[in-house]
């Protein structure tokens, strides 16, 4: 296929829009990250906190979830 085909220049598009959807989607899971708790919203949904090395304070929920303490 040439550069010229409307096929070939549809399939780049193609791949260079689902990497840029990619990259949206990986910033977005990020930016979606649950916010810090409190220690008294820790305790009062039932948490419990650990120390996580270099990691600073999070509180274990019964979900299975963790949150960091803020």
């Amino acid at each position: 296929m040439s550069s010229s085909d409307p096929l070939a220049q549809g399939l780049i598009l193609a791949a260079a829009t689902l990497a840029g959807a990619g990259t949206v989607g990986a910033v977005g899971a990020q930016a979606a990250s649950p916010p810090d708790v409190t220690g008294e919203e820790c305790t009062a949904a039932g948490g419990q906190f650990k120390s996580v090395p270099y990691g600073g304070d999070t509180c274990a929920l019964p979900d299975g979830t963790s949150q960091g303490i803020g």
